[in-house]
């Protein structure tokens, strides 16, 4: 999908730009550690029936989803403010800003539609390429149309706004027919066996499977908005607290994962307990605690941790502390 807005001057800067059909060169469009503070929630959709399958030919991704999800853990870490980069150099063709980073919700459909991609900027890229970014943070803009950009180029920031349910960058890559290529495995052939064959990746990011976002302790099992937005993590809890929570916020869980959570304190185990997850999700969160008898918790380091199991392998790890006093 590309907005009319994002067509206007294309024919104008293909003209200018020289006639190839050399494939860019990309680098991921978010100023952040893939393998922890940021990363990726959903790839292409390689599959052209009803289901959905990524280029590994796993489940990050749902049906019909055309470009790839470089995301943020939280509405927290959108609000400190991360950079979204021009993967390649090229000239801007089409820029919006102006809307809201409220996301999307059912009774909002109409109101986005034709603007799903919410706050964006379409890069023309050498041999007619394009690359679109879509969600961006309103008033983040940084770009004009027509501004030649280098790869690395400071395009706005991480937002929510559009047709989006969580703080992220929708990159969508084109080739010359306005094709939707899958930038980690571009051949055009899915492949199970030896997925990643091809690229267009400078240094393709490395596939997470799913993994862990954030873990914290609060004194009771805290609300979803809250794990979502970044707010529900306790900085410190008194020894009298009524409860220990730990409490694991992740994302692409299977059915069947095992989710494995841990308290201990100065005395030793405190809790722990291993829960089977029972379907397939793009994120979840679980937690577990123990409810305080009539003495204080003693006073001193407590350390959470979480381990996600695939088919009896970590996929990800996770400690955190807190002092209770």
């Amino acid at each position: 999908m590309t907005p009319a807005f994002f067509r206007t001057i294309l024919s104008a800067i293909a003209l200018a730009l020289p006639a190839t059909a050399q494939e860019p060169r990309l680098v991921p469009p978010i100023d952040c550690d893939l393998t922890r503070s940021c990363y990726i929630q959903q790839y292409m959709d390689r599959d052209p029936g009803p289901g959905a399958t990524d280029f590994t030919c796993a489940g990050l991704t749902y049906d019909g989803h055309k470009g790839t999800d470089f995301a943020l853990p939280t509405l927290a870490d959108m609000a400190s403010g991360v950079d979204v980069r021009a993967a390649a150099p090229g000239i801007v063709a089409g820029v919006r800003d102006g809307m809201d980073d409220l996301g999307y919700t059912p009774e909002r459909r109409a109101e986005l539609a034709g603007r799903e991609c919410g706050n964006g900027v379409l890069i023309q890229h050498e041999g007619g390429w394009q690359t679109q970014y879509c969600h961006l943070k309103q008033g983040s803009v940084a770009v004009s149309q027509n501004q030649t950009v280098e790869t690395g180029t400071v395009l706005g920031q991480i937002g929510q706004s559009g047709n989006a349910a969580f703080p992220h960058v929708h990159l969508s890559v084109r080739d010359p027919d306005g094709a939707s290529v899958d930038p980690f495995d571009p051949d055009g052939t899915l492949s199970c066996d030896t997925p990643g064959d091809s690229t267009l990746w400078a240094d393709p990011p490395a596939y997470r499977p799913g993994g862990l976002l954030n873990l914290g302790f609060s004194d009771a099992v805290p609300d979803y908005q809250r794990v979502k937005a970044g707010e529900a993590a306790a900085d410190s809890l008194p020894v009298d607290a009524p409860a220990l929570v730990v409490f694991a916020y992740f994302f692409g869980p299977r059915a069947g994962d095992i989710l494995q959570l841990e308290i201990t304190g100065p005395a030793g185990q405190v809790i722990a307990d291993e829960i089977t997850l029972s379907k397939t999700q793009a994120k979840a969160f679980r937690a577990i605690g123990k409810r305080r008898s009539s003495a204080p918790w003693p006073a001193g380091r407590y350390t959470g941790t979480a381990v996600l199991l695939r088919d009896g392998a970590p996929v990800d790890r996770m400690t955190a502390e807190i002092s209770l006093r």
